[in-house]
């Protein structure tokens, strides 16, 4: 389905600013946008059904590369601890 939008200036601005920090396309942020609102319109509460809604969207299983995660886990910990600082 297509569906035309004339958004006021100053929200299109907001909108592409933040698909371009994400490094994605608007069109594609904005559906990002839409399709989250069931999410913050009745959040979970509790930890099982946080887990439940990250299978529901594909996150859980979305990192097959990662076959160890706690130490995957300890690189990044290892890399942020001695990186470089500005």
């Amino acid at each position: 389905m297509t569906v035309t939008l004339d958004l006021p200036s100053d929200l299109e601005r907001e909108l592409a600013n933040e698909a371009s920090e994400l490094k994605l396309p608007l069109a594609e942020y904005i559906l990002r946008v839409l399709a989250f609102r069931p999410f913050l319109q009745h959040p979970p509460q509790t930890g099982l059904e946080l887990v439940a809604y990250w299978e529901s969207i594909g996150v859980v299983g979305s990192r097959p590369d990662i076959t160890d995660s706690q130490e995957y886990a300890r690189i990044l910990r290892n890399q942020a601890e001695n990186r470089e600082r500005a």
